[in-house]
Protein backbone atom coordinates (compact mmCIF):
# COMPACT_ATOMS: atom_id res chain seq x y z
CA UNK A 1 0.00 0.00 0.00
CA UNK A 2 1.71 3.37 -1.04
CA UNK A 3 1.91 5.64 1.67
CA UNK A 4 0.29 9.40 1.34
CA UNK A 5 2.99 11.96 0.54
CA UNK A 6 4.47 13.76 3.89
CA UNK A 7 4.54 17.58 4.39
CA UNK A 8 7.06 19.49 7.03
CA UNK A 9 4.92 21.63 9.37
CA UNK A 10 6.53 24.93 7.21
CA UNK A 11 5.69 23.75 3.86
CA UNK A 12 1.52 23.23 5.38
CA UNK A 13 1.87 26.94 6.77
CA UNK A 14 3.00 28.30 3.57
CA UNK A 15 0.23 26.37 1.29
CA UNK A 16 -2.48 27.51 4.20
CA UNK A 17 -1.15 31.37 3.66
CA UNK A 18 -0.94 30.90 -0.34
CA UNK A 19 -4.16 29.30 -0.21
CA UNK A 20 -5.66 32.35 2.24
CA UNK A 21 -4.41 34.79 0.00
CA UNK A 22 -1.07 35.85 1.42
CA UNK A 23 0.92 34.48 -1.39
CA UNK A 24 0.66 37.65 -3.33
CA UNK A 25 1.73 41.24 -2.45
CA UNK A 26 -0.32 43.64 -1.42
CA UNK A 27 -1.51 46.28 -4.05
CA UNK A 28 -0.21 50.04 -3.38
CA UNK A 29 -2.06 51.68 -0.21
CA UNK A 30 -5.42 53.42 -1.63
CA UNK A 31 -5.31 51.43 -5.19
CA UNK A 32 -6.91 48.22 -4.77
CA UNK A 33 -10.28 48.39 -6.90
CA UNK A 34 -13.17 45.52 -7.49
CA UNK A 35 -11.02 42.95 -9.08
CA UNK A 36 -8.85 42.85 -6.29
CA UNK A 37 -11.77 42.71 -3.60
CA UNK A 38 -13.30 40.41 -6.11
CA UNK A 39 -9.85 38.20 -5.70
CA UNK A 40 -10.17 37.91 -1.86
CA UNK A 41 -13.69 36.34 -2.56
CA UNK A 42 -12.36 33.95 -4.21
CA UNK A 43 -9.99 33.26 -2.66
CA UNK A 44 -11.24 33.19 0.82
CA UNK A 45 -15.14 31.75 -0.29
CA UNK A 46 -16.77 33.14 2.65
CA UNK A 47 -16.08 36.36 4.89
CA UNK A 48 -17.37 36.73 8.46
CA UNK A 49 -19.64 38.88 9.84
CA UNK A 50 -19.85 40.47 13.69
CA UNK A 51 -21.75 43.40 14.75
CA UNK A 52 -18.49 44.35 16.76
CA UNK A 53 -17.22 47.67 15.95
CA UNK A 54 -14.52 48.08 17.98
CA UNK A 55 -11.61 48.43 15.39
CA UNK A 56 -14.03 48.21 12.20
CA UNK A 57 -17.07 46.16 11.03
CA UNK A 58 -15.46 42.34 11.03
CA UNK A 59 -15.98 42.13 7.04
CA UNK A 60 -14.00 44.89 5.94
CA UNK A 61 -11.34 43.62 7.68
CA UNK A 62 -9.97 40.39 5.88
CA UNK A 63 -10.10 42.71 2.47
CA UNK A 64 -8.21 45.21 4.66
CA UNK A 65 -5.32 42.15 6.02
CA UNK A 66 -5.14 40.80 1.97
CA UNK A 67 -5.41 44.15 0.22
CA UNK A 68 -3.63 47.06 2.77
CA UNK A 69 -5.45 50.64 2.78
CA UNK A 70 -8.79 50.35 0.38
CA UNK A 71 -12.27 52.25 -0.14
CA UNK A 72 -15.01 50.38 1.94
CA UNK A 73 -17.23 51.16 -0.82
CA UNK A 74 -15.67 48.44 -2.91
CA UNK A 75 -16.87 45.47 -0.58
CA UNK A 76 -20.22 47.23 0.42
CA UNK A 77 -20.80 47.81 -3.11
CA UNK A 78 -19.76 44.04 -3.71
CA UNK A 79 -22.87 43.10 -1.15
CA UNK A 80 -25.46 45.87 -1.88
CA UNK A 81 -25.63 46.53 -5.43
CA UNK A 82 -26.41 44.49 -8.23
CA UNK A 83 -25.42 42.48 -9.58
CA UNK A 84 -23.81 41.36 -6.19
CA UNK A 85 -20.89 39.65 -5.65
CA UNK A 86 -21.88 38.74 -2.10
CA UNK A 87 -24.98 37.46 -0.54
CA UNK A 88 -25.80 36.95 3.04
CA UNK A 89 -26.65 33.77 4.82
CA UNK A 90 -25.74 31.37 7.95
CA UNK A 91 -22.36 29.99 6.16
CA UNK A 92 -19.44 29.57 8.61
CA UNK A 93 -21.60 32.02 11.10
CA UNK A 94 -23.27 34.51 9.58
CA UNK A 95 -21.64 35.55 6.86
CA UNK A 96 -21.19 36.88 3.35
CA UNK A 97 -20.83 34.30 0.57
CA UNK A 98 -20.68 34.28 -3.06
CA UNK A 99 -24.29 33.59 -4.44
CA UNK A 100 -23.34 30.52 -6.77
CA UNK A 101 -23.00 29.26 -2.84
CA UNK A 102 -26.20 30.37 -1.48
CA UNK A 103 -27.89 27.42 -3.39
CA UNK A 104 -25.28 24.96 -1.76
CA UNK A 105 -26.55 26.00 1.39
CA UNK A 106 -30.04 24.56 0.18
CA UNK A 107 -29.98 21.49 3.16
CA UNK A 108 -29.19 23.87 6.26
CA UNK A 109 -32.53 26.43 4.75
CA UNK A 110 -34.81 23.31 4.73
CA UNK A 111 -33.89 22.56 8.79
CA UNK A 112 -34.94 26.02 9.32
CA UNK A 113 -37.74 24.43 11.81
CA UNK A 114 -35.43 21.99 13.72
CA UNK A 115 -31.91 23.42 13.99
CA UNK A 116 -33.00 27.42 13.96
CA UNK A 117 -32.88 28.94 17.75
CA UNK A 118 -36.17 28.40 19.78
CA UNK A 119 -37.52 31.65 19.43
CA UNK A 120 -37.34 31.11 15.46
CA UNK A 121 -39.12 28.14 15.80
CA UNK A 122 -41.57 29.46 18.19
CA UNK A 123 -43.07 31.95 15.66
CA UNK A 124 -43.42 29.62 12.72
CA UNK A 125 -45.40 27.21 15.44
CA UNK A 126 -47.36 30.12 17.30
CA UNK A 127 -47.71 32.58 14.88
CA UNK A 128 -48.05 31.40 11.19
CA UNK A 129 -50.33 33.61 9.83
CA UNK A 130 -47.56 36.71 10.97
CA UNK A 131 -44.29 34.95 9.54
CA UNK A 132 -46.67 34.67 6.23
CA UNK A 133 -48.05 38.47 6.52
CA UNK A 134 -44.01 39.00 7.26
CA UNK A 135 -42.91 36.96 3.67
CA UNK A 136 -46.06 39.00 1.69
CA UNK A 137 -44.97 42.44 2.91
CA UNK A 138 -40.97 41.66 1.99
CA UNK A 139 -42.37 40.28 -1.45
CA UNK A 140 -44.30 43.71 -1.73
CA UNK A 141 -42.27 46.35 -0.60
CA UNK A 142 -38.67 44.90 -0.09
CA UNK A 143 -36.07 45.47 0.81
CA UNK A 144 -37.11 46.29 4.52
CA UNK A 145 -34.92 46.83 7.78
CA UNK A 146 -36.83 45.09 10.61
CA UNK A 147 -38.17 48.35 12.12
CA UNK A 148 -39.57 49.38 8.10
CA UNK A 149 -41.54 46.50 8.39
CA UNK A 150 -43.18 46.89 11.42
CA UNK A 151 -44.06 50.37 10.49
CA UNK A 152 -45.59 48.82 6.90
CA UNK A 153 -47.35 45.83 8.87
CA UNK A 154 -48.81 48.29 10.92
CA UNK A 155 -50.37 50.19 8.85
CA UNK A 156 -51.65 47.38 6.37
CA UNK A 157 -53.07 44.73 9.26
CA UNK A 158 -53.81 47.06 11.96
CA UNK A 159 -56.39 44.49 13.10
CA UNK A 160 -54.28 41.71 13.19
CA UNK A 161 -51.95 43.54 15.27
CA UNK A 162 -53.92 43.10 18.08
CA UNK A 163 -54.39 39.84 17.79
CA UNK A 164 -50.94 38.64 17.43
CA UNK A 165 -50.20 40.24 20.87
CA UNK A 166 -47.43 42.49 18.41
CA UNK A 167 -44.08 42.99 19.44
CA UNK A 168 -40.67 43.97 17.52
CA UNK A 169 -39.74 40.64 18.50
CA UNK A 170 -42.03 38.56 17.11
CA UNK A 171 -41.25 40.57 14.23
CA UNK A 172 -37.83 40.08 14.38
CA UNK A 173 -38.00 36.24 14.95
CA UNK A 174 -40.26 36.34 11.94
CA UNK A 175 -38.01 37.59 9.78
CA UNK A 176 -35.06 35.79 11.50
CA UNK A 177 -37.22 32.80 10.57
CA UNK A 178 -37.68 33.50 6.65
CA UNK A 179 -33.64 34.20 6.54
CA UNK A 180 -32.77 31.16 8.22
CA UNK A 181 -34.92 29.74 5.98
CA UNK A 182 -34.06 30.83 2.60
CA UNK A 183 -37.47 32.38 2.10
CA UNK A 184 -36.03 36.23 2.43
CA UNK A 185 -32.65 37.35 1.93
CA UNK A 186 -30.56 40.56 2.51
CA UNK A 187 -29.95 42.80 0.11
CA UNK A 188 -27.40 44.76 1.94
CA UNK A 189 -26.97 46.70 5.28
CA UNK A 190 -27.66 50.36 6.19
CA UNK A 191 -24.89 52.38 7.79
CA UNK A 192 -26.35 51.08 11.54
CA UNK A 193 -25.48 47.65 10.16
CA UNK A 194 -29.41 46.86 10.05
CA UNK A 195 -30.36 44.20 7.55
CA UNK A 196 -32.37 45.43 4.61
CA UNK A 197 -34.82 42.02 4.11
CA UNK A 198 -35.73 41.00 0.43
CA UNK A 199 -36.94 38.02 -1.36
CA UNK A 200 -34.09 35.85 -2.71
CA UNK A 201 -35.22 36.87 -6.46
CA UNK A 202 -34.39 40.49 -5.81
CA UNK A 203 -31.19 40.01 -5.03
CA UNK A 204 -29.28 37.13 -6.59
CA UNK A 205 -28.27 37.65 -9.46
CA UNK A 206 -30.59 37.01 -13.06
CA UNK A 207 -29.19 33.84 -13.77
CA UNK A 208 -29.96 32.17 -9.58
CA UNK A 209 -33.44 33.86 -10.28
CA UNK A 210 -35.04 30.63 -10.97
CA UNK A 211 -33.18 28.58 -8.20
CA UNK A 212 -34.18 30.88 -5.37
CA UNK A 213 -37.79 30.84 -6.64
CA UNK A 214 -37.89 26.80 -7.49
CA UNK A 215 -35.90 25.14 -4.32
CA UNK A 216 -36.31 22.08 -6.75
CA UNK A 217 -33.71 22.96 -8.75
CA UNK A 218 -30.90 23.22 -6.23
CA UNK A 219 -28.41 21.39 -5.83
CA UNK A 220 -29.12 17.69 -3.83
CA UNK A 221 -27.44 17.02 -0.51
CA UNK A 222 -24.64 14.73 -1.39
CA UNK A 223 -23.69 17.00 -4.35
CA UNK A 224 -23.96 20.16 -2.13
CA UNK A 225 -21.41 18.63 0.38
CA UNK A 226 -19.07 18.16 -2.25
CA UNK A 227 -18.97 21.42 -3.40
CA UNK A 228 -18.65 23.06 -0.25
CA UNK A 229 -15.65 20.54 1.04
CA UNK A 230 -14.34 21.77 -2.46
CA UNK A 231 -14.65 25.41 -1.65
CA UNK A 232 -13.04 25.07 1.74
CA UNK A 233 -10.14 22.65 0.08
CA UNK A 234 -9.33 25.44 -1.86
CA UNK A 235 -9.38 28.04 0.94
CA UNK A 236 -7.08 25.81 2.93
CA UNK A 237 -4.93 24.57 0.68
CA UNK A 238 -4.01 21.41 3.24
CA UNK A 239 -5.96 20.53 6.23
CA UNK A 240 -8.25 17.72 7.89
CA UNK A 241 -11.66 16.85 8.10
CA UNK A 242 -11.91 19.07 11.33
CA UNK A 243 -10.57 21.99 9.13
CA UNK A 244 -12.53 21.07 5.88
CA UNK A 245 -15.92 20.84 7.34
CA UNK A 246 -15.55 23.67 9.76
CA UNK A 247 -15.34 25.93 6.98
CA UNK A 248 -19.03 25.33 6.28
CA UNK A 249 -19.98 24.09 9.72
CA UNK A 250 -20.61 20.69 8.35
CA UNK A 251 -21.37 17.56 10.96
CA UNK A 252 -19.15 14.63 10.31
CA UNK A 253 -21.68 12.42 8.47
CA UNK A 254 -22.12 15.28 5.72
CA UNK A 255 -18.48 16.04 5.08
CA UNK A 256 -17.07 12.35 5.75
CA UNK A 257 -18.75 11.00 2.26
CA UNK A 258 -18.13 14.17 0.63
CA UNK A 259 -14.26 13.64 1.17
CA UNK A 260 -14.49 10.35 0.37
CA UNK A 261 -15.86 11.25 -3.00
CA UNK A 262 -13.21 14.13 -4.00
CA UNK A 263 -10.29 11.64 -2.60
CA UNK A 264 -11.73 9.20 -5.20
CA UNK A 265 -12.06 11.43 -7.64
CA UNK A 266 -8.26 12.95 -7.38
CA UNK A 267 -9.56 16.14 -6.09
CA UNK A 268 -8.24 15.77 -2.93
CA UNK A 269 -4.66 13.88 -1.69
CA UNK A 270 -4.24 12.29 1.38
CA UNK A 271 -0.90 13.80 3.51
CA UNK A 272 0.64 13.12 6.58
CA UNK A 273 1.77 16.21 8.00
CA UNK A 274 4.79 16.21 10.82
CA UNK A 275 3.09 16.52 14.13
CA UNK A 276 -0.18 16.40 13.18
CA UNK A 277 -2.25 13.07 14.76
CA UNK A 278 -4.57 13.58 11.72
CA UNK A 279 -4.67 12.67 8.69
CA UNK A 280 -4.95 15.55 6.17
CA UNK A 281 -6.03 16.32 3.08
CA UNK A 282 -4.31 18.31 0.07
CA UNK A 283 -6.42 20.31 -2.59
CA UNK A 284 -4.01 19.14 -5.37
CA UNK A 285 -4.05 22.62 -7.53
CA UNK A 286 -2.45 24.58 -3.86
CA UNK A 287 0.38 27.01 -4.59
CA UNK A 288 3.35 25.18 -2.59
CA UNK A 289 5.46 28.45 -2.19
CA UNK A 290 9.21 27.95 -0.93
CA UNK A 291 8.72 31.09 0.85
CA UNK A 292 5.93 33.17 2.23
CA UNK A 293 6.40 37.45 3.14
CA UNK A 294 3.47 38.75 4.47
CA UNK A 295 2.66 41.18 7.16
CA UNK A 296 -1.07 41.74 8.41
CA UNK A 297 -3.29 42.45 11.58
CA UNK A 298 -5.57 39.95 11.55
CA UNK A 299 -9.56 39.70 12.37
CA UNK A 300 -10.51 37.58 15.33
CA UNK A 301 -13.09 36.37 12.69
CA UNK A 302 -11.00 36.01 9.93
CA UNK A 303 -10.88 33.12 8.43
CA UNK A 304 -7.05 31.65 9.01
CA UNK A 305 -7.51 31.56 12.20
CA UNK A 306 -11.13 30.26 12.29
CA UNK A 307 -10.15 26.98 13.51
CA UNK A 308 -8.33 27.11 17.15
CA UNK A 309 -6.74 23.51 16.89
CA UNK A 310 -5.19 24.13 13.17
CA UNK A 311 -4.17 27.62 14.16
CA UNK A 312 -2.40 25.94 17.26
CA UNK A 313 -1.02 23.19 14.83
CA UNK A 314 0.33 25.12 12.11
CA UNK A 315 1.96 28.40 14.00
CA UNK A 316 2.64 27.08 17.72
CA UNK A 317 0.11 29.84 18.19
CA UNK A 318 -2.63 29.50 20.84
CA UNK A 319 -5.97 31.88 20.34
CA UNK A 320 -9.09 32.37 22.22
CA UNK A 321 -11.06 35.26 21.63
CA UNK A 322 -11.81 37.06 25.14
CA UNK A 323 -14.79 39.41 24.65
CA UNK A 324 -16.80 37.32 26.73
CA UNK A 325 -14.16 36.31 29.29
CA UNK A 326 -14.73 39.16 31.76
CA UNK A 327 -11.61 41.69 32.06
CA UNK A 328 -10.29 40.99 35.16
CA UNK A 329 -9.95 37.34 33.91
CA UNK A 330 -8.34 38.54 30.40
CA UNK A 331 -4.76 38.09 29.35
CA UNK A 332 -4.22 39.85 26.13
CA UNK A 333 -7.15 42.25 25.84
CA UNK A 334 -11.18 42.48 24.68
CA UNK A 335 -10.19 42.58 20.62
CA UNK A 336 -7.37 41.06 20.14
CA UNK A 337 -5.94 41.01 16.73
CA UNK A 338 -3.42 38.45 15.42
CA UNK A 339 0.15 39.96 13.68
CA UNK A 340 1.12 37.82 11.05
CA UNK A 341 4.99 38.47 9.69
CA UNK A 342 6.57 36.94 7.55
CA UNK A 343 5.03 33.20 7.66
CA UNK A 344 4.72 33.14 11.27
CA UNK A 345 2.13 34.74 13.97
CA UNK A 346 4.15 36.64 15.95
CA UNK A 347 2.16 38.83 18.43
CA UNK A 348 -1.33 40.02 19.80
CA UNK A 349 -2.61 43.82 20.13
CA UNK A 350 -5.40 45.11 21.77
CA UNK A 351 -7.02 47.40 19.78
CA UNK A 352 -9.61 50.14 19.46
CA UNK A 353 -10.57 52.62 17.31
CA UNK A 354 -10.65 55.63 19.02
CA UNK A 355 -13.10 57.72 16.86
CA UNK A 356 -13.46 60.79 19.14
CA UNK A 357 -9.48 61.24 19.70
CA UNK A 358 -8.97 60.51 16.26
CA UNK A 359 -6.50 57.66 17.53
CA UNK A 360 -5.44 54.18 17.04
CA UNK A 361 -5.14 52.47 19.96
CA UNK A 362 -2.96 49.81 20.97
CA UNK A 363 -4.35 48.70 24.68
CA UNK A 364 -1.82 45.97 25.23
CA UNK A 365 0.44 44.03 22.71
CA UNK A 366 1.95 40.83 23.60
CA UNK A 367 4.34 39.30 21.99
CA UNK A 368 5.17 35.30 21.32
CA UNK A 369 8.56 34.28 23.02
CA UNK A 370 11.61 35.33 21.13
CA UNK A 371 9.70 37.71 19.42
CA UNK A 372 9.04 41.40 19.86
CA UNK A 373 12.90 43.08 18.48
CA UNK A 374 13.24 46.17 16.77
CA UNK A 375 12.51 44.89 13.47
CA UNK A 376 9.10 43.36 14.38
CA UNK A 377 8.19 46.47 16.63
CA UNK A 378 9.04 48.74 13.65
CA UNK A 379 6.96 46.52 11.03
CA UNK A 380 4.08 46.50 13.46
CA UNK A 381 4.24 50.30 14.19
CA UNK A 382 4.12 50.80 10.05
CA UNK A 383 1.20 48.30 9.93
CA UNK A 384 -0.62 49.90 12.62
CA UNK A 385 0.25 53.45 10.97
CA UNK A 386 -1.49 51.97 7.64
CA UNK A 387 -4.49 50.47 9.64
CA UNK A 388 -4.96 54.08 11.45
CA UNK A 389 -5.22 55.55 7.78
CA UNK A 390 -7.10 53.44 6.58
CA UNK A 391 -9.92 54.36 9.40
CA UNK A 392 -9.52 58.17 9.01
CA UNK A 393 -7.57 58.32 12.55
CA UNK A 394 -4.67 60.25 12.99
CA UNK A 395 -2.42 59.17 15.39
CA UNK A 396 -1.79 55.71 17.04
CA UNK A 397 -1.48 55.42 20.25
CA UNK A 398 0.31 52.11 22.02
CA UNK A 399 -0.51 51.66 25.48
CA UNK A 400 0.84 48.38 27.34
CA UNK A 401 3.98 45.93 25.60
CA UNK A 402 4.33 42.87 27.09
Amino acid sequence: MRMPPRLSTIAARRIALAAQGFGVPRPEPWSATSRHVQRVIDTVGIVQIDSVNVVSRSHYLPFYSRLGPYDHALVDRARDRAPRRLVEYWAHEASLVPPSTWPLLDFRMRRAHDESWGGMQAVKREHPELVDAVLAEVAARGPLTSRQLEAALAHDLPRERDQWGWNWSLVKAALEHLFWSGQVSSAGRTTQFERRYAVPSRVLPPHLRDVAEQPELRPGDETAFVELIRIAARAHGVGTEQCLRDYFRLKPEQARPAIAALVESGDLVPVTIDGWRRPAYLDPSARRPRRIEARALLSPFDSLIWQRDRTSALYGFDYRLEIYTPEEKRVHGYYVLPFLLGEDLIGRVDLKADRTGGRLLARQVTWEPGRGGADDTRELHEELGLMAQWLGLADVDVALVR
